[in-house]
């Protein structure tokens, strides 16, 4: 079933991937319709999450804020399908840094750099980083279940010498390039909620108190790695610019977890100021103390 679902599904895909921009977020602004007004995409998940943590806002506020989301989501989506074919040089032109110096000057000391980031903005092209710079690129992620699109995700990112690996995979894949030399950038999404039993930490997020990953500082400690945050604006459709900060260019120097609590508070100021460009779908608030 699973290869008869992807040789069903990879040519409609791989159809929506060459259309010119102006055609892709047609195909988008549909999926929008179907998604929000006929499927209702765990839009009581959205709700939830956005009362929850926004309870000064009126339903009006929530409401408007909620369709911007989607729409935004659906972009997120055909722009991921985009980046089977897309050039290089357009993806450039479309995903912008501001400051690449930062990563450019660990380059220059030799140092392999953990980047810390939050699903907000746009998380699918910052890959394009690979091009402009010598580390290699891992970005930690959760398998699919479908091992024909799981290979299609991968190659996708192999394109740009970027490499996906799983949780368990991590350790020792950024312990194994250490070892050998080799420079590297490790990804991470930590934004997301743990498993409650497996929590070793909980800390206030958009005001809510809740269990929260901290496997990228305690690797960043471990294998004594800089640790640089990126946030991402959405500029225009189909454009972006992000920005980074360094958190910590000696881990070892820190608090525990102080480095997680200022990852968060920076997720926290893009959320602010920007809401609809969060992930909303996720329950990330499922775990929480009252």
């Amino acid at each position: 079933m699973q290869l008869l679902a992807y040789i069903l599904i990879y040519p409609i895909l791989w159809f929506i991937s060459i259309l010119p921009f102006r055609l892709l977020y047609a195909v988008s602004d549909m999926l929008y319709v179907l998604m929000y007004h006929v499927i209702g995409y765990r839009k009581k998940a959205v709700y939830e999450n956005l009362k929850l943590v926004f309870p000064e806002k009126s339903e009006m506020e929530l409401l408007t804020i909620t369709k911007k989301f989607y729409h935004h989501l659906c972009d997120m989506i055909v722009e991921s399908i985009k980046s089977m074919t897309i050039s290089i040089d357009s993806m450039k032109a479309r995903y912008k840094f501001n400051n690449l110096d930062i990563i450019t000057d660990f380059e220059k000391q030799n140092k392999s750099i953990i980047l810390m980031c939050a699903h907000y903005g746009s998380w699918e092209w910052i890959f394009i980083l690979q091009t402009y710079t010598t580390h290699r690129s891992y970005a930690i992620y959760k398998r699919l279940q479908n091992k024909y699109f799981d290979r299609l995700v991968k190659s996708i990112r192999a394109r740009y010498n970027s490499y996906l690996i799983t949780t368990k995979e991590t350790f020792s894949v950024m312990e194994d390039a250490k070892k050998k030399g080799i420079l590297s950038m490790s990804g991470f999404a930590s934004d997301q909620s743990p498993k409650k039993d497996k929590a070793r930490y909980w800390a206030d997020f958009m005001g809510i108190n809740v269990p929260v990953h901290t496997g990228a500082e305690a690797l960043a400690k471990k294998l004594d790695m800089p640790v640089v945050f990126f946030s991402v604006k959405r500029m225009k459709r189909g454009y972006y610019e992000a920005t980074f900060q360094t958190l910590a260019e000696d881990p070892t120097s820190f608090k525990d977890y102080e480095i997680t609590d200022r990852f968060l508070a920076l997720v926290e100021a893009q959320i602010y100021e920007a809401p609809e460009y969060y992930l909303w779908t996720h329950k990330r608030w499922k775990h929480r103390k009252a």
